[in-house]
């Protein structure tokens, strides 16, 4: 599939407050809502579908679980989700996080100078979902080896 047939994806995950989805998904990062309910949150992730849904036994301090595996010399955490950016939109999301959250891998490029060379930078949100955004010089090396 090239990527200029990609269809929107659609993505569920758990999350511990309704409002707190809220302030960080919509005030934070700015994204649109959608249909919501008091147990769940449709909202615009340039242009895919993420949900947001209340999972009350996380209880109010609750996180999701995760695991650490090692990437380019860092911790990168399992499971992970996010867009793929431009660089532009990339360094506006990356200065607009800055002192705002507190990030798992701060905003550098890795494989420099190899193929698939990428910005990237991870940080969670309050129920410890670990999302990434990236950018690609050559979006044609997002799969190279």
């Amino acid at each position: 599939m090239s990527t200029n047939s990609l269809r929107p994806f659609h993505l569920a995950i758990p999350i511990r407050d309704i409002a707190e989805s809220r302030a960080f998904y919509g005030q934070l990062l700015g994204l649109s809502e959608g249909r919501s309910t008091a147990e769940w949150i449709d909202w615009n992730l340039y242009g895919h579908q993420l949900v947001t849904h209340l999972n009350p036994t996380l209880g109010a301090n609750g996180k999701v679980p995760v695991h650490i595996n090692g990437v380019d010399g860092q911790g990168v955490p399992v499971p992970h989700f996010g867009v793929v950016l431009t660089h532009q939109d990339w360094q506006e999301l990356a200065q607009r996080l800055t002192g705002k959250v507190d990030f798992i891998i701060e905003p550098y490029t890795r494989f420099k100078g190899e193929a698939g060379e990428q910005s990237t930078l991870f940080f969670s949100d309050p129920s410890g979902n670990a999302l990434e955004f990236k950018a690609f010089s050559d979006l044609g090396q997002l799969f190279a080896k």
